[in-house]
This record gives C-alpha cells, sequence and structure tokens, in this order.
C-alpha cells in the first residue's frame, strides 16, 4: 500500500516525467511523488569533496521525504488549443516550417521584419552537392505567398508575447506603427544568422578583398574578375576560433573548397591557394577536398603562432605572406581576389529573444532544452527552434530542423 514515493537519483530536468510514468501506471497519483536531485545539486558541484557531498545527498534525501509527507494530489485540467502556429522569420528554415505547419492542417502566421522573404539562402548558389539553392528558394518563397493557410506579415516585429503552451497572444507591429495581436498555440523561431564582416585582411579597404557571399555574387553575376583572375586564395577561420568568437561555423571549409572547384573548372591554369588551420570537410564532403587535391588546388597551412599577413605592394597590387608549415619557409603570393571565409554570426535579436525569455549562449545563439533529448524545443513548453539562430549549419541541415520543429509543435496543435 505504497501512497508516496521518493527518488533520489539524476537531474528532475530530464527524468522526473520518466519516474510519473510507473507511478500513475500502478494507478497513483502521478504527483505523489517527490525527486531528490543529488547529482546536479550534489555530485557534480562536490565531486572532490566525497565525505561532504555523502552527507548533503542524506540530508537532500531526508527533505525529500520530509516533504513527500505533506504532497497533495494533483489533478489535470483540460484547456482549449489555439489551432494555429506563429513561426517568427521567413528565411528558408521559416518557409519550411510554415508549409509543414499549413499542409498539417494547422493556420500559420509568419513573421518577417524585412519585405522580401527568403533571407540569407537568397545569397546562396548551390549546396555542396551543386543544388542549386535559388531554385528552391523562389519555389519556396512561391508557394509559402500562394498557401491560404499562411498568413504574411512583412516587415513586421513581435514587440510582446504573453501566455502559455497552447494559448500564447503575441502583439506584432506593422512598418513600426500599426499593431495587432495573434493568437497560437505554439512558435517556431527561425530568425536566422548573418555573415561576420571581417576587420582582417584589408576588408573594406581594398576591393578585390571579398568574403563567401561577395564571391558567390561574383561567380552569379559573372564577374569579369573571376574570368581575367589568375591566382585566387582563400583564407579560413576568419574572425572565428579565436576568443571574439571562439566557435567553428562547420560551413566554412566546405564552401570554400566549392568555390576553389568552380574556379578550376572554369580554367585549369588558375592558381588557387586555400590556407586553413583546420580543414572540417565532414562526411561525403571529404569527396569535395579529394576532388579538389586532384584538381590542383594548393593547400597551405597556418597556425596562431605565424598569421598570415596581406598588405598592399608599392605599386597598390596584394601581397599575401603565409609561413608554410611542411617547407618552414615563407611563401609570398600576389593574388588578383583574395576570398576570407568569414563565419556565421546571429541576427542581432536580443530583445525578441528577452520577450519570449528563451535563453542563449556565451556567442548569441540560441539555446535548446537538450541536445539529445529535446534538440529542437525550447526548456519553456510550447516555443522551438530552426536554422541558423540556433547554431552555424549546412541548408540541409536548416531544413531537417524546421521540419522537426513543426513535428514537434504539432504534439501540442493535434
Amino acid at each position: 500500500r505504497i501512497n508516496r514515493v521518493v527518488v533520489a537519483s539524476c537531474s528532475p530536468r530530464t527524468h522526473e516525467p520518466l519516474f510519473r510514468e510507473p507511478i500513475r501506471d500502478v494507478g497513483l497519483n502521478p504527483y505523489l511523488f517527490e525527486m531528490a536531485n543529488i547529482r546536479d545539486q550534489n555530485t557534480w558541484v562536490h565531486m572532490n569533496e566525497p565525505e561532504k557531498a555523502t552527507d548533503k545527498a542524506k540530508d537532500l534525501v531526508r527533505m525529500a521525504i520530509a516533504k513527500a509527507a505533506f504532497v497533495e494530489p494533483l489533478h489535470q485540467v483540460s484547456l482549449p488549443i489555439k489551432k494555429s502556429v506563429l513561426v517568427i522569420g521567413g528565411g528558408a528554415s521559416g518557409m519550411e516550417a510554415a508549409l509543414g505547419a499549413a499542409a498539417q492542417g494547422v493556420n500559420v502566421h509568419l513573421v518577417e521584419k524585412t519585405p522580401v522573404l527568403g533571407g540569407i539562402a537568397r545569397h546562396l548558389n548551390a549546396t555542396w552537392k551543386g543544388e542549386p539553392i535559388s531554385d528552391y528558394v523562389n519555389g519556396l518563397v512561391e508557394m509559402t505567398q500562394g498557401n491560404e493557410a499562411i498568413t504574411l506579415h512583412m516587415e513586421s516585429e513581435v514587440t510582446s508575447t504573453t501566455g502559455s503552451m497552447g494559448n500564447f497572444v503575441t502583439t506584432v507591429a506593422q512598418n513600426g506603427s500599426e499593431e495587432f495581436k495573434i493568437e497560437h498555440g505554439a512558435a517556431i523561431l527561425t530568425t536566422g544568422g548573418m555573415e561576420y564582416k571581417p576587420n582582417e585582411y584589408l576588408y573594406g579597404d581594398h576591393p578585390d578583398v571579398l568574403t563567401h557571399l561577395d564571391m558567390d555574387a561574383a561567380l552569379r553575376d559573372g564577374d569579369e574578375r573571376i574570368e581575367k583572375g589568375k591566382t585566387f586564395i582563400f583564407v579560413q577561420c576568419v574572425g572565428s576560433r579565436n576568443e571574439e568568437n571562439p566557435y567553428c561555423s562547420k560551413i566554412c571549409c566546405t564552401h570554400s573548397l566549392k568555390s576553389a572547384i568552380s574556379l578550376k573548372k572554369q580554367d585549369p591554369r588558375k592558381r588557387v591557394y586555400v590556407v586553413y588551420r583546420d580543414i572540417r570537410s565532414y562526411g561525403f564532403r571529404e569527396d569535395l577536398y579529394q576532388e579538389a587535391r586532384q584538381m590542383g588546388v594548393l593547400f597551405i597551412r597556418y597556425d596562431l603562432e605565424k598569421m598570415p599577413e596581406l598588405r598592399r605592394d608599392g605599386d597598390g597590387n596584394l601581397e599575401f605572406n603565409v609561413v608554410d608549415h611542411v617547407l618552414q619557409m615563407p611563401v609570398r603570393i600576389n593574388p588578383d581576389l583574395v576570398v576570407l571565409a568569414s563565419g556565421v554570426v546571429p541576427g542581432d535579436n536580443k530583445d525578441l529573444y528577452e520577450k519570449f525569455k528563451i535563453p542563449v549562449n556565451a556567442e548569441g545563439f540560441l539555446v535548446e532544452a537538450h541536445a539529445k533529448l529535446r534538440p529542437v524545443d525550447f526548456a519553456s513548453d510550447g516555443l522551438f527552434v530552426a536554422g541558423l539562430a540556433h547554431y552555424p549549419k549546412p541548408l540541409e541541415e536548416s531544413i531537417a530542423q524546421a521540419r522537426a520543429a513543426v513535428a514537434r509543435s504539432m504534439t501540442i496543435l493535434s
């Protein structure tokens, strides 16, 4: 005739629902349960003092038992659900999420602060497999605009939000003036990211120093500098993996390899160098690295103690100096174009995140509830994340994450 249960173990954040289920299965109210968190609140913080930690664990268990004696059964009540979802951000992830939710028979409100849909994907040429991105984005925009279940709010921003899972009310301002309220049962944040604008390597001071997105635009527009240029240098980890931005953006190496190969395909006589700290062409992207090597792209490694330098020579031309790690000798190159692999940085959405009370990490990216168990959920129920706002990732991962966020939101909305 057990009528109370106390568990002394790990984090209630991940395991409390797990322990409540068997209690409910044997006919007890699941809230006649108390948990002593002797991992997060004890063994983790006192790992170097085992004897004191054991005493504290005993105290925590004693307190949990004392509290359990006074626990009353709670009964859940039914609340109506607003069968609509709010998607914030009209990039590829946002449109994928909106279309996915609309296909499930849910009304969607898509809020985008700029006058156009597409986000950063509009500035990309192709995926690492060579699939054209503009066709995909244009198709997404067309489907989103033509879907009757999706209400578009362009040039709009969230000013406030209130409520809880299943019953949110969010206020949106259009064109900075006219305000209106949206009732929704869940929200998916797909606010995207931006390309880091470098302060290094003469960027902004010399027209022949580009970022990846600049290079994509030059290739797309048939820039004569690409056609006439004979020597090209790709510099990796610009403004990344340092004290300011300690993370790796994951996609830059693949982007450089792809661009280097496209230059070699235009003219095999072009001299193409990739100056790198580490090459991260993971998974099947390794094939791109092999292809680049076979086509004659030269790879020169540098380290933080001997950073490459780019300067103007006496004639105003570019002069690039780097110490080759194999030869242990300085190498001087006079490039026609220098392409900087600058990473992804989060958009400036701090105010928005504070309105939804969702956490960000030290770099400004959104933090999910649990990397393995709830990878697209926030700790607050009913809120979900997808795309570059979460962390730097290639387009196919953003698409998969947007669809996952829709699937998770449907556990509420359905």
